[in-house]
């Protein structure tokens, strides 16, 4: 059966079926599939470069005066110096910030020692470890700019997460 020959309220059931998402007045909604990339601010890139690519262990993509870029799964992390990204009349839209930011990279809880390991190795001090309600730990840490950075369980956020 062709979708113009459905009524209304069979042509939301396929397309739902199919992935096309809903607002709450059933109007077709356009929604992203994932992010793609995900900013930090930092005025040492060098260090910041160092600080993902060694302790880390992400893979360095792209490197410049106004960023470094990794590789991390299926996504990109951009390092951004805030001096140079929010300068006006750039290609793209000036952006910038000032403060910590914060990223929470996708860990497995089995893989959390091995974490804590490597961070210790590379003097990286753990800043907090949170025990969450619905299970599983987060550590979080800081890289050189003092971001705040979090290794996260699947089990937070609605739980469920592949990781």
């Amino acid at each position: 059966m062709a979708v113009g020959t459905l009524d209304e309220k069979q042509r939301h059931a396929m397309l739902t079926k199919w992935g096309v998402h809903f607002d709450e007045d059933s109007r077709f909604m356009m929604q992203p599939g994932r992010i793609f990339e995900t900013v930090l601010y930092a005025e040492d890139l060098a260090a910041a470069e160092r600080f993902y690519h060694e302790a880390l262990g992400l893979e360095v993509i792209e490197r410049g005066n106004l960023a470094a870029v990794f590789r991390c799964g299926d996504g990109v992390l951009l390092i951004f110096d805030p001096r140079k990204s929010a300068a006006p009349g750039r290609e793209v839209p000036s952006h910038g910030t000032s403060g910590a930011g914060h990223v929470a990279f996708a860990a497995k809880p089995e893989d959390l020692e091995a974490w804590r390991a490597q961070l210790r190795q590379d003097g990286i001090l753990i800043e907090r470890e949170v025990a969450w309600p619905e299970g599983g730990r987060s550590i979080y840490f800081r890289d050189p700019a003092g971001n705040v950075v979090e290794l996260a369980p699947p089990t937070i956020w609605g739980g469920g997460w592949k990781f």
